[in-house]
């Protein structure tokens, strides 16, 4: 759930997590801010686990799968699931839950035929090679195997970014240098897939304005480091600041309450294989 690639040692653990500055690098997973912001990240997947309709004793590959919440759903339903992630603090979060749980780079899976199904929640955006990670979805599936996920869609948080890339400019700097996301139309999504071999049962994108737990600059925080890297630390809070200003007409209330404009990309593809041409 991040673009970071911590390389586990060869013991198979997770270094500790240290405390950094927030923005001492371009966007850090850190567990506990995660979960104090973006808690409904997870509460807001659960038709996509619907889709996924898991069987007691499948396989499952939990691609990006951030501190583990919907794994340890997915493992409650009795499923053998492992979740992976870009993020050493988050599989140490997901570990924490005694989950199944390793670091890796969704560009570069090397599992070879051994899950059932692939899930992805609010992970597939943050990828900016996504034929690469297809692929590796692809090699891991068994035939026959499923991949279902749900990912920022085209025009996801349209105004936020339309705000940052203001706050931006008038700094000199070009909001598409630093973008970190890919919000992909269900037309290009579904051609990806297809291009793959997949077979697409179902493909689409929505709106889904979401409530948040605070005011959107702890979502600045926790989401778009990245628009920050060329800021300096002591111009980052007037930035933040001027973006949450620049929002609060189109995403805040009158009651205080801040909304993010998502929109999602959801489907639900099938790798053929004996018997499901």
């Amino acid at each position: 759930m991040g673009d970071s690639n911590p390389i586990e040692d060869r013991s198979g653990t997770v270094p500790a997590a240290k405390a950094v500055d927030a923005f001492a690098m371009p966007q850090t997973w850190d567990p506990d801010r995660y979960r104090a912001n973006a808690s409904f990240v997870a509460e807001l997947g659960m038709p996509v686990v619907d889709l996924l309709a898991p069987m007691p004793g499948e396989r499952i590959l939990d691609l990006g799968c951030g501190d583990g919440a919907l794994t340890a759903k997915l493992a409650a339903m009795g499923c053998q699931v492992l979740g992976v992630d870009a993020s050493a603090a988050q599989i140490e979060a997901a570990r924490k839950l005694g989950l199944d749980a390793q670091v890796a780079d969704a560009e570069n899976l090397t599992f070879a035929e051994e899950f059932d199904a692939v899930f992805s929640n609010a992970t597939l955006h943050w990828i900016r090679k996504p034929d690469a990670a297809i692929d590796g979805v692809w090699r891991a599936l068994k035939p026959g195997g499923r991949f279902v996920g749900e990912c920022g869609g085209a025009d996801c948080v349209a105004r936020i970014r339309a705000a940052l890339g203001r706050a931006l400019s008038a700094r000199g700097q070009d909001i598409q240098a630093v973008n970190p996301w890919y919000f992909a139309t269900a037309e290009d999504y579904g051609a990806r897939l297809r291009a793959r071999g997949f077979r697409v049962e179902s493909i689409l994108v929505f709106p889904r304005p979401t409530p948040l737990p605070g005011d959107v600059r702890a979502w600045l925080e926790t989401f778009a480091e990245n628009f920050m890297k060329g800021i300096p630390s002591s111009g980052r809070g007037a930035f933040l600041a001027e973006v949450q200003e620049d929002l609060r007409p189109d995403l805040c209330d009158a009651d205080g309450k801040w909304t993010a404009d998502y929109t999602r990309l959801r489907f639900r593809a099938i790798k053929p294989g004996p018997g499901n041409l």
